[in-house]
């Protein structure tokens, strides 16, 4: 806001809360009183502005990283959007703006993370640091991935940005780390669509969980739940009455997983013979429904 504006709106607020009642204001004492005022308004404002300080750029830099390794991580991101603010042509304001973000990430700031790392990609597409930005923006999202009785929103998020970087940047530093984190992601998907298949098999809706079971199978094939998602298929296909399914389910487990326990209880709920040794066998009840 413009400081005549402040002024005068100041004063229409002023006058608005005078008494007019008492007694009409002469022109000279009113013109007097506004000139006061605004006077004085415009003081006030004069001094919000010098509250201004230009500074070097190494004494902003320096500052910022104090506060950062202080773990202060909000003043941190302030100081170093500060350095690109008062000196934003110089060099420090580049690596100013990935540190701002870098700041915000250590702070679980992650929104302000994403937002000042997509504005150093959108300004910044060919520099040397960009296939940092990407990671540490796929870093903001993988970090709030949730339990997989959540929504999976932020989980689908991080594949997307994780793939991201091992598509852009394959022969970069980060793209093995990104690569892991695509594979532990995917695991995650996958025990997100186990969770709600095994919820509508308790409930009795089987045929739901047969198709969250299905597409485990068909879209997580390289998980670690593909055998149990074969067995669940066993133990629906049973319960529906539809014995060919279930056999050809238990066929895929027993080739891919032969020595796995999940296909050991399938092969019991489908002939009734238990394939453990003796030593092995659980006791009570041998599938481990749920």
């Amino acid at each position: 806001m413009a400081p005549l504006f402040l002024a005068v709106a100041c004063y229409k607020t002023a006058t608005m809360r005078m008494n007019f009642k008492t007694g009409p204001f002469s022109s000279a004492r009113r013109a007097t009183a506004v000139a006061a005022f605004v006077a004085a308004a415009l003081v006030g404002c004069s001094s919000r502005e010098d509250a201004y300080v230009e500074q070097p750029v190494e004494t902003l830099y320096n500052t910022a990283l104090n506060h950062l390794g202080g773990q202060q991580y909000n003043r941190a991101a302030k100081a170093f959007e500060e350095v690109d603010r008062q000196h934003p042509y110089s060099v420090w304001a580049t690596k100013a703006q990935i540190m701002s973000a870098f700041a915000y990430y250590q702070g679980n700031a992650y929104d302000d993370a994403i937002i000042s790392l997509d504005r150093f990609i959108q300004l910044h597409p060919g520099h040397r640091d960009v296939p940092y930005a990407y990671y540490l923006k796929a870093l903001c999202f993988y970090e709030q991935i949730s339990d997989v009785g959540r929504d999976q929103r932020m989980t689908q998020l991080a594949l997307e940005a994780l793939a991201e970087v091992v598509k852009r940047f394959p022969d970069s530093p980060y793209a093995r780390d990104s690569r892991l984190k695509v594979e532990l992601t995917i695991d995650h998907l996958a025990g997100k669509e186990m969770d709600v298949g095994r919820y509508y098999q308790k409930q009795g809706q089987l045929v739901a969980a047969i198709n969250r079971y299905r597409s485990v199978i068909e879209r997580y094939q390289t998980t670690t739940h593909v055998p149990e998602a074969l067995h669940r298929l066993v133990e629906a296909y049973l319960a529906l009455g539809v014995r060919g399914e279930a056999q050809q389910a238990a066929s895929v487990l027993g080739h891919n997983f032969p020595g796995s326990d999940w296909y050991a209880d399938s092969f019991f709920l489908m002939t009734g013979e238990d394939l453990r040794p003796p030593e092995a066998k659980p006791r009570g009840i041998l599938s481990r429904i749920f």
